[in-house]
């Protein structure tokens, strides 16, 4: 039996088959390396494809024009010493398709097989057994079945001619996609009675493409010429294995075009280009894919059409609206549009309205609901205080630009701090909670009704509040110098001066005194430390931040509540019993005094030993070895009344809460150092200045060593103090 010659390829290119018959339109894609020919016959020649070496992109790609023929055929010469060619009829980029001409070979069945090698097939191809019996089987390279098809014969002529191509006299099989090489293979099939005059002489198998197969093909049962059948076939760059390799490797990178794309092959490895969305061309060329000028394309835009580099906009004109991309989708709309103009106006008015209306519900069942627990907590006082006080939201939003980040200055435990300026043109610091919880209302409530009746120049004011949020907003008095914290606590040798921080040690006494003796009710701070104590532009200072303070009834010494407070700062006592008395802000003021003479962090620092900022203060001060941890400047700057508010300071430290003084006592103690220093200095001045020299002799000693004389006489200074300065 001889050979048939079934789809072939072109070589070094993966041959994918294809679905159209007909010749294509000559694309814009269908450009030439410069200077070669860009036709052969009617079929367009694209590079990478070319006649001759010089232009194509290599010997794979290299074409010839056979002018032998009328019209000239175009050839790619698979193996020129078995005389091995294929006939082109078209080449696509777009598609990536190679279109051919395939014969396919008659054969008379002599109880023979005979087979053909061919290279790279995929699923759109039909296998195609003509003539009965006939048995056409497809094999891989390794001559394993893949698939096939049997097609016999019947008594009725007729009938088999009549019928599809559906395994009488005609059958077809579908191809799997992935096979490189193949061989199709004819054979009779076994066991098959032969009826002489229903079986046919000559026998077919073939590729041919599915979609011209489907679109009418039924096969000629009785024909006995060879004839030709479509294949269309897809090609690839194969040099390199994807699209990632082939962009790493550019010196042979095929896409060249800079409005162009890689795509990895679908059939084996490989790659093709295609220009960019908006672009057409060639991507195998230098500036081959040109832009897209959609709106001379038709059915592209029925509006105003604005041709873009890759792109376009289609706008319906002025005075009308619709769908621009579908013919008459732009109509005239000045009614619908004013009408719908005014639904959205209305509605938005009417969601204002609404959302207004709601705002103002709110607003009136927090007031309610807020005014409630602030009378309850000024019950005893005079409520008009209540009524005088409350400031509308409206008015706070206004001074802080709706709270805008901008205008936040600091914030704590109990919510975020803003500066705002009120119509009457006085500066406020504004406190706003960061949580809606009853905790945050209750503390608010509270730091009002304590707030109230405070009138001390060392103490915050409260100019009012706001009671038409779920939590109260309370309006202070702004201090513009920030926190004592902030003053002790810079980088650098030098801080405060020590006659600036006895004042306010002085001052922040006197406040904590007038709260818990000069006022109706005993009020107890219970956040006393560094963070809380303000300073204007003075440097005067302002005891702030009651939101945790308790109100003491006067035939009680203390209350217990829940223990809250700052670590470090915290009275040990209380944080054990959980019982608040006024001795628990004498113990928050000691370790502030402390923090004054060291600048040390209390709820940080560590001694050499590992104990804390207290008790490793009050041993050095037992030792009289407190040059260890005083602030140098603390040591240039003061004298032997550093000792003594040293000693003070260990004193309201006291683990005892019945031993520590109370801080009326606290305040005149301070004051009387204060007065003594002022004196000193005063001489001091008088005398031209001493040097520094004989200033520090005046101070106490820093030596290391110690002896129980030493610490007895610590304890008469302390016993002597208590007795004598604090008035009982």
């Amino acid at each position: 039996m001889r050979h048939l010659q079934a789809g072939v390829a072109i070589s070094a290119v993966v041959l994918l088959l294809g679905m159209v018959l007909a010749l294509p339109v000559t694309p814009a894609s269908a450009q030439p390396l410069p200077g070669c020919p860009d036709k052969c016959g009617n079929i367009s020649i694209p590079y990478p494809f070319g006649i001759g070496s010089r232009c194509a992109r290599d010997l794979k790609f290299q074409l010839e024009c056979n002018h032998t023929y009328y019209p000239p055929r175009l050839i790619a010469i698979i193996d020129s010493q078995q005389n091995l060619e294929i006939h082109l009829v078209s080449l696509s980029l777009t598609d990536g398709e190679a279109r051919i001409y395939n014969a396919a070979s008659r054969s008379f069945y002599n109880d023979s097989t005979g087979n053909l090698v061919s290279t790279n097939n995929a699923a759109k191809n039909r296998l195609v057994a003509l003539g009965c019996p006939n048995l056409g089987l497809l094999l891989d390279a390794g001559e394993v079945y893949v698939t096939g098809c049997i097609s016999l014969c019947r008594s009725s002529p007729l009938a088999v001619s009549a019928g599809p191509c559906a395994g009488v006299g005609c059958c077809q099989s579908s191809i799997p996609s992935g096979l490189h090489t193949y061989y199709v293979n004819q054979d009779k099939p076994r066991n098959v009675t032969l009826q002489y005059y229903a079986a046919t002489d000559y026998r077919y198998v073939f590729l041919a493409d599915a979609e011209w197969f489907n679109s009418g093909y039924r096969g000629d049962f009785n024909r006995s010429d060879d004839f030709a059948v479509p294949v269309v076939l897809d090609w690839a760059i194969r040099n390199v294995g994807n699209c990632e390799i082939a962009v790493l490797n550019r010196t042979d990178y095929a896409c060249r075009s800079a409005n162009s794309e890689c795509i990895d092959s679908t059939n084996g490895q490989g790659y093709r280009c295609r220009c960019s969305m908006g672009y057409e061309g060639n991507p195998y060329l230098d500036g081959g894919c040109k832009d897209i000028n959609e709106c001379e394309r038709p059915n592209k835009c029925f509006g105003e059409c604005t041709n873009t580099l890759g792109s376009y906009s289609c706008m319906c004109p002025r005075g009308t609206r619709g769908d621009p991309s579908i013919a008459k989708g732009c109509i005239k709309t000045y009614l619908v549009v004013r009408g719908l103009l005014a639904m959205a106006f209305g509605a938005v008015l009417l969601t204002r309205k609404i959302k207004n209306r709601r705002a103002k519900m709110l607003r009136q069942k927090f007031f309610k609901q807020n005014r409630g627990h602030l009378l309850q907590q000024l019950v005893s006082q005079k409520t008009d205080i209540a009524e005088r006080m409350i400031i509308p939201l409206a008015e706070l939003e206004k001074a802080t630009n709706k709270f805008d980040e901008s205008r936040e200055i600091g914030g704590g435990g109990h919510g975020t701090v803003y500066k705002g300026i009120l119509s009457d043109l006085h500066v406020v610091a504004i406190k706003k909670s960061k949580v809606a919880v009853q905790r945050e209302i209750d503390e608010f409530i509270n730091e009002v009704a304590i707030l109230s009746q405070i009138n001390h120049r060392n103490v915050v004011k409260l100019f009012g509040y706001c009671l038409e949020t779920e939590v109260p907003l309370l309006v202070y008095e702004f201090i513009s110098n920030g926190t004592l914290y902030h003053h002790l606590h810079v980088e650098g040798p030098l801080s405060l001066s020590w006659e600036g921080r006895l004042r306010i040690a002085t001052e922040t006494a006197r406040a904590l005194g007038y709260l818990h003796s000069a006022v109706s009710f005993p009020i107890i701070h219970k956040d006393i430390k560094s963070h809380n104590i303000l300073l204007d532009g003075s440097l005067t200072t302002k005891v702030s931040d009651f939101g945790a303070s308790r109100c003491i009834p006067a035939e009680q010494t203390g209350v217990t509540t829940v223990i809250q407070g700052t670590l470090g700062y915290l009275d040990p006592m209380y944080s054990y019993t959980g019982r608040l008395t006024e001795k628990s802000d004498v113990f928050s003021f000691g370790v502030v005094l402390i923090e004054l003479l060291t600048r040390k962090k209390p709820y940080l620092y560590r001694s050499p030993e590992n104990d804390g900022l207290v008790s490793y203060f009050t041993a050095l001060l037992t030792r009289d070895n407190l040059g260890q941890i005083l602030d140098p400047q603390v040591m240039e700057e003061g004298g032997e009344e550093v000792k003594e508010v040293a000693i003070l300071a260990v004193a309201c430290v006291k683990l005892k809460a019945e031993e520590r003084p109370t801080m009326r006592q606290v305040e005149m103690t301070l004051e009387s150092i204060q007065s003594l220093f002022l004196q000193q200095e005063v001489l001091h001045s008088m005398a031209n200045k001493k040097s520094k020299k004989n200033y520090a002799s005046r101070s106490y000693p820093v030596n290391e060593g110690t002896s129980m004389e030493s610490s007895r006489q610590y304890s008469l200074e302390e016993e002597y103090l208590l007795s004598s300065r604090y008035p009982r």
